[in-house]
């Protein structure tokens, strides 16, 4: 099998687990009535003490393991491996949206508030900041899967990871600020501001292990340095 061809299969599954994260998010939000879910009590606490918060807890979690298994099984070498979950997540986060909005009409814009993960904390920001950083991995995971093994550049790990740590602080500032005061204060953080100039800077650290591979085949002048 072709890298071209691995490469559509693992856009194929991830479009279609896309749809089916659409569906579920779209039926459960119906059934607590909170379509829109920037409004007050985003995460109805009836709800997230019961059983259908821990089902819906399990199910996210589960989503972040089958896009690790699709990278392990797609991949042959761990930087592939890495590469394909990437790609799988980017094309997976992206068509979410794009489903999620045919079915329910939300979001309307890529500025709209949307929740954005529940675990550890509630992750809240507008769509198009995890769509930024679905680009991203598309871009990466497309170049680490595709590239010769042996013109692949070195990962910059330390500030890709630190580019993670600062989103997810970026995503998650309000809920920790909540922490102090018990789980329902948590589930109850509706945001009203997100931090534009620290999340860029955040993008641009993930970014660079895709800039280092743009650099690295883009054609060298001759007498090279």
């Amino acid at each position: 099998m072709s890298d071209r061809t691995r490469w559509m299969i693992v856009v194929a599954f991830a479009i279609a687990m896309a749809w089916l994260e659409a569906a579920s998010v779209f039926y459960i939000r119906a059934l607590v009535d909170r379509i829109e879910p920037y409004q007050a009590n985003p995460l109805p606490l009836d709800t997230m003490h019961g059983a259908l918060g821990n089902v819906e807890l399990l199910r996210e979690a589960a989503t972040i393991v089958m896009i690790a298994m699709l990278g392990l099984l797609a991949g042959k070498t761990w930087r592939r491996r890495a590469g394909y979950a990437a790609l799988a997540f980017g094309a997976w986060d992206i068509f979410y949206y794009v489903f999620l909005r045919l079915i329910s009409g939300r979001p309307r814009t890529l500025l709209d508030w949307d929740i954005l993960f529940l675990l550890p904390l509630p992750w809240w920001g507008p769509v198009l900041a995890p769509v930024s950083i679905a680009l991203v991995m598309i871009i990466w995971g497309t170049l680490a899967t595709q590239m010769d093994d042996d013109a692949s550049p070195r990962w910059p790990w330390a500030p890709a990871s630190a580019g993670i740590v600062l989103a997810l602080a970026v995503f998650m500032v309000d809920a920790w600020r909540a922490l102090p005061h018990g789980r329902d204060a948590v589930l109850q953080v509706l945001p009203t501001t997100f931090n534009w100039a620290l999340f860029c800077v955040a993008l641009l650290l993930m970014a660079s292990p895709a800039l280092r591979y743009l650099s690295a085949s883009a054609p060298r002048t001759q007498g090279g340095r």
